[in-house]
């Protein structure tokens, strides 16, 4: 093995810097309003109350979790695998349609990137500025404005961190918590953590994130086919290159209609050419899309030099974006959605089970009654009070016996001793019984619940 350390050579290459140059058009509009929408949804949500809590509290110490209104329990774990099975059937869905659509629009490193990008510019210029100001020398000018720049990220990454400890601690909590200075161990790590984590990945990293980072880029090709609507340059339209005026005849001069501004280039947040073709960086943000359109205006040529377009599009001249993997796709996730939001309104807010007693097996009153000793491990789910009362089957010969009312607070988990009594002639051996606990106030809330109830066998004479 060569000793490259000897021939002088490094194993790291140090990436230039991406200085992507503002654009307008449709597109940069639609992320816009994207990073408004979703970073809006962000910081807004935990100020918001639904039902008297939180609108978004994952409250860890009491095992609760509250999502616009629903409660949910560690016991709904089954939602948690949903969401997951629908996250992954809609990158599947979106990426076999339209390419990698989340990470150009929706992506939380093209989000918060997005943001910082836009405070880069309000602090130092747009791209030919910054690159002037970075290769200037430092003077009284250039510490204001990088000061200014960092000021502006480090407290937009504190707001994130604080925000993002917000959803775990209930934000008016927390706001006392810092201004108070009493601020736990556990809160003040992921604060740092997380605005240094967002610090770090959109002031600094951006791309590299996307390019090397991410898995996302490495598997996408499993998921296209010649069918899926990708960022496209039209090399038929477009070569052989060249500059000229606005006039000049194009097949005289022997030139397609790309006139070589490298625009598209320019304007990447990844910093690709993609009149190379389809590359891994491309995360589909469509900044070249909106300034080749703007060059073809000026130049009057028409649109879609580069376009969302599909391989077969550009090479047969027709494409089948509506294929049948896109309707399985688009079935399963309604499907899965309706089930899960049908099942999240319809859920019984109750949960209890019923736990015999190890230590005996029965005993036996002076009355000739059997008892059976049981913990009841009841949870209220339910966003109000509720008296809770067993209901016996019409046939059944048995008694029941709580130690206590079975009254429970909102969101109460309580654990009460049950004593089941059966006769001794209700038979021998293990006898199956099948209970009803209802609420007294509202008998649709109920649940089921089978147990075993043991009585002595008795062995007779052979």
């Amino acid at each position: 093995m060569a000793d490259t350390s000897a021939a002088g050579e490094s194993l790291y290459c140090k990436e230039p810097k991406v200085y992507p140059r503002h654009v307008t058009g449709r597109f940069a509009r639609l992320r816009v309003i994207a990073v408004w929408v979703l970073l809006g949804l962000y910081y807004v949500l935990p100020w918001i109350n639904v039902g008297g809590n939180q609108s978004v509290l994952f409250d860890l110490p009491a095992r609760k979790f509250y999502i616009l209104g629903f409660t949910f329990w560690p016991q709904d774990f089954i939602y948690l695998a949903l969401l997951m099975v629908t996250a992954g059937l809609s990158l599947f869905f979106f990426t076999a349609l339209a390419g990698r659509l989340w990470c150009g629009f929706a992506c939380p490193q093209t989000v918060w990137t997005e943001v910082f990008v836009m405070i880069e510019r309000w602090t130092e210029g747009d791209r030919p500025k910054q690159m002037k100001l970075d290769e200037a020398p430092w003077s009284r000018g250039k510490i204001l404005k990088k000061s200014s720049k960092q000021f502006l990220w480090i407290t937009f990454a504190a707001w994130t961190g604080f925000t993002f400890v917000g959803f775990f601690t209930p934000v008016r909590e927390l706001t006392d918590n810092i201004l108070n200075l009493t601020l736990g161990p556990w809160e003040t790590f992921w604060l740092v953590f997380y605005g240094f984590a967002t610090y770090g990945n959109a002031g600094f990293l951006r791309e590299q994130v996307c390019k090397y980072m991410c898995p996302y880029a490495r598997f996408q090709s499993a998921m296209f086919d010649q069918d899926t609507l990708i960022i496209s340059y039209d090399e038929e339209r477009g070569e052989p290159r060249g500059g000229r005026r606005k006039n000049t005849d194009l097949e005289e001069a022997g030139l397609g209609e790309c006139i070589n501004c490298t625009l598209c280039v320019q304007v990447c947040p990844t910093g690709i050419d993609i009149r190379n073709g389809l590359q891994y960086e491309c995360i589909a943000c469509a900044a070249c899309i909106d300034v080749c359109d703007q060059v073809m205006d000026k130049m009057e040529y028409p649109h879609g030099l580069i376009r969302f377009t599909t391989e077969n599009a550009l090479k047969h001249k027709q494409a089948h974006v509506l294929r049948p993997r896109i309707f399985v796709y688009a079935a399963l996730l309604l499907v899965i959605i309706s089930g899960t939001l049908w099942s999240m309104t319809h859920r019984t807010p109750l949960r209890a089970d019923l736990i015999r007693d190890r230590n005996a097996l029965y005993r036996e009153l002076p009355d000739g009654m059997i008892e059976n000793v049981y913990t009841l491990k009841i949870t209220n789910m339910d966003d109000v009070p509720h008296q809770y009362e067993f209901v016996l089957p019409d046939d059944a010969d048995a008694q029941i016996d709580t130690s206590k009312p079975m009254a429970l607070h909102a969101e109460e988990v309580t654990g009460i001793s049950v004593r089941i009594r059966m006769p001794r002639s209700a038979g021998q051996g293990v006898q199956n019984l099948k209970l009803e606990l209802r609420a007294e106030d509202e008998p649709s809330i109920s649940k089921i619940i089978e147990t075993k109830v043991m009585l002595p066998i008795e062995f007779g004479n052979k």
